[in-house]
């Protein structure tokens, strides 16, 4: 028996990968510093914890509508819409189990076999995976180094699209290169998508995961309401990546098929789930602003670590919990063939595990700099010291 041929076209979250060989590595005795996921290694909230587990006493624990309890999705538009300028109808909102099925029905909606999706690459490996699973033309466009971190080269973008272009997936506040566009890279995003008449995906999970500076949601433009949907997920602002709810913001003939597709997939997200994203939106915001601090003091050690390593150097981001540092001269200090044997052999010589720009794309031609992604929301400021010390005097030995 055969099984389906397009499955010869499905990717993955390659982070996972590489926590695979950190596991190994550490099983066999030696010390591991995981910079490699960008799961949170701080704890859910109490209080919604405990909004959680009240539901689930209180017998909330059947079907519940596929788009999400009416309660929730009033919860979410409020919230949302308020912090974007915007007023959305608690029918656009189509409650999910996290943020990454939004990609995949977003896709679905919008993507016949064939035609073709603009993503962003360096990007998150799913949007890929995706596209090119259902039977699209995957077509990424590039960042390019930038004053403050990375800019998407606008010119590369406009050369991918053709006649068969219908989307673009957008991901300001980026993972994993933390790049945040300047509101007149945002306009031009806008304007290239109401020229081409294209869908937007506007991937916005770190929307509100940022340390300095204000956000600006693409979808407040004009001529993008009707042709945006916005990603939002629960799993990075309040730590519940392992509780799995999100939601798509969507046009109401979006938000329908969707709401459809969540009926025939999975029926319905966890009804008491559900209810702690309320108590989530409307209870005590202190741990969000206490985490974020904890996330801030991780970010500024792991920056004066990375820049005081020989052959190494990154720009401070102001959102997102990932540093894309530059480790060109490194790779090359060390001896390491390319990036890859690189990491390779710093988990060796250091235990310090990370990812590195090939888990996030098929490399484009013309790329002639290396790159790692290290993820410091799920390891402690004092393993944080321990591990990037190491990995200085590795590198700074060699």
């Amino acid at each position: 028996m055969a099984l389906a041929q397009r499955l010869s076209r499905l990717g993955t979250e390659t982070a996972f990968a590489v926590a695979l060989a950190a596991a190994d590595w550490k099983s066999k005795g030696n010390s591991v510093y995981p910079f490699h996921l960008g799961d949170i290694n701080i704890p859910t909230a109490s209080h919604i914890i405990e909004a959680m587990n009240s539901a689930i006493a209180d017998g909330k624990t059947g079907y519940c509508p596929g788009a999400g309890i009416p309660e929730l999705r009033a919860a979410l538009a409020h919230d949302i819409g308020s912090r974007r300028d915007r007023s959305f109808d608690p029918a656009q909102i189509v409650v999910m189990t996290g943020g990454k099925p939004v990609i995949t029905k977003f896709l679905q909606a919008v993507m016949d076999p064939g035609t073709s999706v603009l993503y962003p690459n360096p990007g998150f490996p799913i949007y890929e995976s995706q596209i090119e699973y259902f039977g699209g033309e995957a077509r990424p466009y590039r960042y390019i180094p930038a004053a403050n971190g990375f800019a998407i080269d606008l010119d590369h973008l406009r050369a991918q699209i053709s006649d068969s272009t219908v989307a673009i997936i957008y991901n300001d506040l980026q993972n994993p290169i933390s790049a945040e566009s300047t509101a007149a890279e945002q306009e031009a995003i806008a304007q290239i998508a109401v020229e081409h008449d294209l869908w937007v995906l506007s991937d916005e999970a770190y929307f509100e995961m940022r340390y300095e500076g204000s956000s600006r949601s693409i979808a407040a433009l004009p001529g993008m309401a009707e042709r945006t949907v916005i990603l939002y997920t629960f799993s990075k602002k309040f730590a519940m990546t392992g509780s799995r709810l999100g939601c798509a913001v969507a046009p109401l003939e979006i938000a329908e098929v969707m709401a459809t597709m969540n009926t025939n997939d999975e029926s319905c997200t966890t009804h008491y789930v559900q209810w702690a994203g309320i108590a989530a939106l409307e209870g005590t915001q202190q741990p969000v602003t206490d985490m974020r601090d904890t996330l801030r003091r991780r970010r500024d050690i792991a920056c004066e670590f990375v820049n005081a390593t020989p052959g190494m150097s990154v720009d401070v981001p102001r959102s997102t919990f990932y540093l894309f540092p530059d480790v060109t001269e490194a790779v090359q200090r060390v001896g390491a063939g390319d990036v890859s044997e690189f990491a390779e052999m710093a988990l060796r010589h250091t235990g310090v595990s990370f990812c590195t720009r090939r888990h996030f794309g098929r490399p484009q031609p013309g790329e002639d700099r290396d790159y790692i992604r290290l993820a410091y929301s799920g390891i402690d400021a004092d393993d944080i010291t321990e591990g990037l010390s190491k990995l200085q005097s590795w590198v700074g030995s060699a």
